[in-house]
């Protein structure tokens, strides 16, 4: 039986890294649920063995009958009618199959009936379900949106609405509008208070609502009359069973087939304030965005995972000239390169998770009591890191997704191009992740303040701190000199103190940050494990030397003026 979890040995050593001992406990609250719930773990190993249970459980659903899905839920995808949205029928038998699972609500406490799961078993989930089917990820991944009801609703709201998600009803989140796409400020759906009834309506469109029909919608919308910034938008929760908003369309997309891209019209729809009036874009969003941005992390890799497969399978088959296309430098450069770009998007993903699990589980037992200076230090260094690394780690991954579904079809061939072949597939959902939840080029804005405040470079010296073995420390120096040139160019470009020049190389600058970073992650897995990781580690840290070479001698042989060669002609 295919089973997406075991067949994959990356899975169990992310999720025996050490910092898991400190994450499950802090977590767990060292196991106090173990005298309320008879599902709760003992203890740290008892905690281990139930996520990988858990997992084993999602690689086998994953493998058996999401996969075998997708071509079908692909060519079919969702329709509306009436206003109403109906899922492809083998997207309904993957979420029925899940939910019989109790696969729902996976990282909610245990008093909503959730698994209480840390995000990086959680994100092991998203990633093998998305080498599955990407587009139904989407789809099941919306559970996170749970967090934010979780972290800023009233305890009431909390109640009802949070054990309806663990028992498998759908969510969405409804920011974006027709004039309000990257720019979130721009948002103009009306929320009105009627202080006779005590209720909030909704009024105005929404556009490219992933999972638009859902059971419960969190909804960004404009609270305070006349205002047109962030300041005047507040945070809703909309509940179907209450009418008032209808599908006018579902969007006809290249890839993602199987999730409902939808616009929606909200007509006098009851609605829920959560948390606090005016906070909605400044608090509540950015927190939601960044769940968000992890879930496309999982996603990219889930799909590198699978475009990866799909061309090692085909190129020890495909034989051409006699012998098989594998055996051909330029396709097993090719490969090799595929496998590293997948490592390493994969290493920077749990390396995030970890930083958020720690961060954000202090967050929560803040809640319950008052920290010790200690942990208030721990919080606020992961919470850094976590803030660092999740745009950088986006950018990255989906960039990676995309090259990798590229190169599938390139050793396809002529095949590659032809549906007959999932590589196409991936290709076409491969093509969103550098977009939606932010494009890699607001993720460059995101993660640049890291670059000059010494985020990156804080952390880059904490790896290097880090032993390896012998034979490793070759790719250790070259790590080290890429270090150093990353360190020079940043002084390059920040010293003019000129904000255009800065933005311009934005990218070359975290891009490089990034090169760094991977390497190292790979170079401690290899310490772990040289049989799994070696290979990747040497290709990657080679690649990564060539782009951050590249990159330095573009930003060190330019000036400031050459900035003129690409600004565009406004008077044609």
């Amino acid at each position: 039986m295919a089973n997406f979890y075991t067949d994959t040995p990356q899975y169990r050593h992310h999720l025996q890294h050490p910092s898991m001992k400190r994450i499950v406990e802090l977590k767990e609250r060292n196991y106090s649920d173990k005298e309320t719930y008879d599902y709760a773990p003992m203890d740290f190993e008892d905690a281990m063995d139930s996520y990988d249970k858990v997992l084993e459980v999602v690689g086998e659903i994953c493998g058996e009958i999401i996969e075998p899905n997708a071509e079908a839920v692909d060519h079919s995808g969702p329709t509306v009618q009436d206003g109403r949205v109906t899922y492809a029928a083998a997207t309904q038998e993957n979420l029925d199959a899940l939910n019989k699972a109790e696969l729902m609500g996976m990282g909610l406490s245990r008093k909503y009936g959730g698994l209480n799961f840390p995000m990086v078993p959680y994100m092991i989930s998203a990633d093998i379900v998305s080498r599955a089917d990407a587009s139904f990820q989407n789809i099941w991944m919306l559970q996170d949106c749970g967090e934010t009801i979780y972290e800023f609703a009233e305890e009431e709201q909390k109640n009802r609405f949070l054990p309806r998600i663990v028992q498998g009803e759908t969510m969405s989140m409804d920011l974006t509008e027709p004039d309000a796409g990257s720019d979130l400020q721009a948002v103009m759906l009306k929320a009105s208070y009627n202080e006779k009834e005590g209720q909030w309506y909704l009024n105005g469109v929404k556009r490219f609502i992933t999972n638009g029909d859902a059971d419960i919608h969190l909804v960004l919308a404009r609270s305070e009359e006349g205002t047109k910034d962030a300041r005047g938008l507040s945070m809703f929760v909309y509940d179907k069973k209450n009418g008032g908003v209808t599908v006018r369309r579902i969007e006809n997309k290249m890839g993602i087939k199987g999730a409902p891209t939808c616009e929606l019209v909200y007509k006098h729809a009851k609605a829920e304030l959560v948390g606090t009036r005016r906070m909605g874009l400044i608090r509540y969003v950015m927190s939601l965005m960044n769940g968000a941005r992890l879930g496309i992390m999982a996603q990219s890799v889930g799909i590198s995972e699978a475009a990866t497969r799909e061309a090692w399978n085909y190129a020890v088959e495909r034989r051409q000239f006699g012998k098989a296309i594998i055996e051909f430098p330029p396709v097993y450069e090719m490969l090799a390169n595929m496998r590293a770009k997948t490592d390493a998007s994969r290493t920077f993903l749990y390396e995030t998770c970890r930083f958020v699990d720690l961060y954000k589980t202090l967050e929560d037992i803040a809640r319950e009591r008052k920290l010790t200076p200690e942990e208030r230090e721990e919080m606020k260094y992961y919470s850094r890191l976590a803030d660092a690394f999740t745009p950088l780690g986006k950018g990255m991954s989906s960039e990676y997704a995309n090259q990798n579904a590229y190169d599938a079809i390139q050793v396809h061939g002529g095949s590659g191009y032809m549906k007959d072949y999932k590589c196409e597939r991936l290709y076409r959902d491969a093509r969103i992740t550098n977009i939606y939840e932010g494009t890699t080029q607001l993720q460059v804005v995101a993660a640049i303040r890291h670059v000059t405040t010494g985020t990156y470079l804080q952390r880059i010296k904490e790896y290097e701190a880090m032993p390896v073995t012998p034979e490793l420390e070759p790719l250790k120096r070259v790590l080290s000199k890429m270090s150093q040139m990353y360190e020079k160019l940043v002084e390059i470009v920040v010293t003019p103190k000129d904000e255009e020049y800065l933005d311009f190389n934005a990218r070359r600058l975290v891009e490089c940050a990034g090169h760094v970073i991977m390497g190292h992650l790979l170079l401690q897995d290899a310490n772990k494990n040289q049989e799994l990781f070696r290979r990747s580690a040497e290709v990657y840290i080679h690649y990564g030397q060539i782009e951050v070479v590249k990159n330095y001698n573009f930003v060190s042989k330019s000036r400031i003026e050459d900035m003129a060669y690409y600004k565009p002609d406004l008077t044609v």
